[in-house]
């Protein structure tokens, strides 16, 4: 028994050693990946063939199926739906270590977005953006800016057990062409925008503590 146990945690410990080497894909890397890419879940696609090498015992993928492994047992499967209008596709984008969560690039028809699952749960939210792990691992930010198909807010959400919930938004008195949010500390967003019109990005801090946050409903 003792002998089974040892070699389910090293298994174990070898999946996470797996995991802990994953990265973002960078934007240099995005533009070559996907140089070629048909359209927008092609490149997700080709992200994930990439993302796979590098997270092997994370996800497989068959045919339409790409099946997720949660930890510390199980797994869920996310259908992709091939139709002319209304198409839906999942593709492994990222592993994010600090929370233990799975970050999917997600295409319906030519909308894109982001789907979050939390692997000790199996809890997914849908994410407008990439987002980005606060250094206390109990919050996200996600900047989602652009001319159209874009919410347009800054917005910072909370990671629990129950899953992850929206709780601040902001959007600003001028319009965006596009935005990156970061975490400076704890309490601070940093986010390099560029206004439209500009010639030239700038950069804002706002804190979590700024009287001008709109508040979410509570769930």
């Amino acid at each position: 028994m003792f002998r089974s146990l040892r070699a389910g945690a090293t298994l174990a410990a070898g999946l996470f050693a797996a995991a802990a080497v994953a990265a973002p894909v960078s934007t240099e890397e995005l533009a070559t990946l996907c140089a070629n890419a048909e359209d927008s879940a092609h490149c997700g696609r080709l992200v994930e063939t990439e993302q796979m090498k590098r997270l092997p015992h994370l996800a497989t993928r068959d045919g339409l199926d790409l099946k997720v492994s949660l930890y510390p047992s199980g797994a869920v499967t996310f259908t992709d739906v091939e139709a002319p209008v209304g198409g839906r596709s999942h593709s492994l984008w990222d592993y994010i270590g600090a929370i233990n969560a799975v970050l999917l690039y997600t295409t319906v028809g030519d909308d894109v977005t982001f789907t979050l699952l939390q692997r000790a749960n199996g809890r997914k939210v849908e994410l407008p953006a990439e987002p980005k792990v606060a250094p206390d691992r109990q919050h996200l930010v996600t900047a989602d800016f652009c001319a159209t198909r874009c919410v347009n807010e800054l917005a910072v959400w909370r990671i629990s057990s129950d899953g992850v919930a929206r709780i601040l938004f902001w959007k600003p008195a001028e319009a965006w062409t596009d935005a990156v949010a970061t975490w400076k500390n704890a309490d601070t967003i940093r986010v390099d925008y560029t206004p439209v019109g500009a010639a030239a990005p700038k950069s804002l801090d706002r804190r979590l503590a700024a009287p001008d946050w709109s508040r979410a409903p509570a769930r």
